[in-house]
């Protein structure tokens, strides 16, 4: 099972964008709930997810209307919420270096 470190961070985004809350509480749920032990393993669930470098991977989320990064450490089965947005707003960031920005 995985610890999202930052479920916090992902309440603020569901605050923020209410359109995709639901689609973010089922990812999150879901990947509390799973065993993932690589990217591999993760990508046979999530056929869209790509790694971003850094760890980073990108969900696509409600039919690719919006993204989710995060950084996951399998070995520590951690995930760190790092930016959620609309697909227009994830072409303008650099997905490498984005950081959480919601006050």
């Amino acid at each position: 099972m995985f610890n999202i470190i930052t479920r916090r961070t992902l309440l603020a985004y569901a605050e923020k964008y209410p359109l995709a809350a639901n689609a973010l509480y089922e990812w999150y749920h879901e990947l509390v709930k799973s065993d993932f032990k690589n990217f591999n393993a993760l990508k046979s669930v999530y056929g869209s997810a790509s790694l971003a470098g850094d760890d980073r991977i990108v969900f696509n989320i409600m039919g690719n209307k919006f993204r989710l990064v995060v950084r996951i450490v399998f070995e520590y089965k951690a995930i760190q919420i790092k930016w959620f947005g609309t697909h227009k707003e994830y072409d303008k960031i650099n997905v490498s270096t984005i950081q959480h920005q919601i006050k």
